[in-house]
């Protein structure tokens, strides 16, 4: 058995980071209950952002980034996992400063992993990854008290991977959805394609005149844009409706009123993928491996190796990425 193994690795030199594979040794790795063979990551925005040495993602460099990976235990130090088991690894600190799913081995504590569900393939976990985490994380909460006889459900940042991958989802339990997206003009069909039933532009939702409340429109809402989105949803959320967060892409910061929530009784739920306690993250992937589980998964997906990984780190960092790139590790 080989005690070497090929890493995507991060460099730092005088300010500056430089990005290359390389030959690393087991024995470099962190501590952990658990040496995992990894078959396969993802990329996504957060590991491009360690790929040029975000310091609020990653603060120490060399480092290999990567916050999914899915593979099989190689090494365990706990009887809760055994040489063999296939296992998920998301969220915690994987791939921000513990190396992570871009290389061929990882080594983590125990409470990190979740056993793969039996009709889950490994591949296809990585399809879902942090963002389809994300999103059943954000139904389930939404589904605690919104049914799918209770109106239409909004969806926010719809292009964007957790919307897409919620949209589907709450499509395929019965829900009427509706996207909206600062993209209306050019992503409709696609959006459409999804099965939700409306896509509205980003203005026909976000308020810009700053009233406390505005009339009921929502159900419930998946909000993954923040900011001013959220304060606007907030006020158009129907009686004993639902509102998830999860996103930051439209600001940190919001205002919001009292009224919505002591006049229409409304839940705020903030969804935290990162350290989601393991009974409930095996409960999500279970649901994601079963009823839960979209149609046409794999659309829009592409797998790459290691050696094509900087360049999609750059066209993401460019904004000219599309898709969900899926990491294969060969082995060889």
């Amino acid at each position: 058995m080989s005690e070497t193994f090929r890493a995507f690795r991060i460099v730092e030199e005088e300010g500056s980071f430089t990005r290359s594979i390389v030959q690393r040794e087991k024995n470099e790795l962190p501590k952990g209950d658990l040496l995992i063979k990894v078959l396969f990551s993802s990329l996504n925005y957060k590991d491009a952002l360690s790929c040029i040495g975000n310091k609020g993602v990653t603060r120490n460099y060399p480092h290999t980034p990567g916050i999914d990976a899915a593979g099989i235990v190689e090494e365990s130090q706990t009887e809760q996992f055994s040489a063999g088991d296939e296992v998920i690894v998301t969220g915690y600190d994987l791939g921000m400063n513990t190396d992570g799913g871009f290389g061929e081995y990882i080594r983590v504590p125990a409470e990190w992993a979740v056993k793969k569900p039996p009709n889950l393939p490994l591949e296809e976990s990585m399809m879902f990854g942090t963002a389809g985490f994300t999103a059943a994380l954000s139904v389930y909460k939404l589904l605690l008290s919104v049914n799918k006889d209770a109106g239409e459900v909004l969806v926010t940042g719809g292009t964007g991977g957790v919307a897409t991958i919620a949209s589907k989802i709450l499509v395929k339990l019965g829900y009427n959805v509706v996207v909206t997206t600062g993209k209306a003009d050019v992503q409709k069909d696609a959006l459409m394609q999804l099965g939700v039933q409306k896509v509205l532009p980003r203005e026909e939702v976000e308020d810009t005149e700053g009233k406390p409340m505005l009339k009921s429109r929502w159900a419930g809402v998946i909000d993954t844009v923040g900011g001013n989105m959220l304060a606007s949803v907030l006020k158009t959320t129907a009686y004993n409706g639902v509102v998830t967060t999860c996103g930051n892409v439209g600001g940190d910061k919001f205002q919001s009123y009292v009224y919505p929530f002591i006049l229409r009784g409304i839940t705020l739920y903030g969804v935290d993928s990162v350290q989601c306690p393991r009974e409930l993250r095996s409960e999500i992937w279970n649901l994601l491996s079963d009823s839960w589980k979209p149609e046409n998964l794999d659309s829009m997906i592409k797998t790459i190796g290691l050696e094509a990984l900087d360049q999609e780190v750059s066209e993401m960092l460019q904004g000219s990425h599309s898709g969900r790139a899926i990491l294969k590790h060969d082995h060889s």
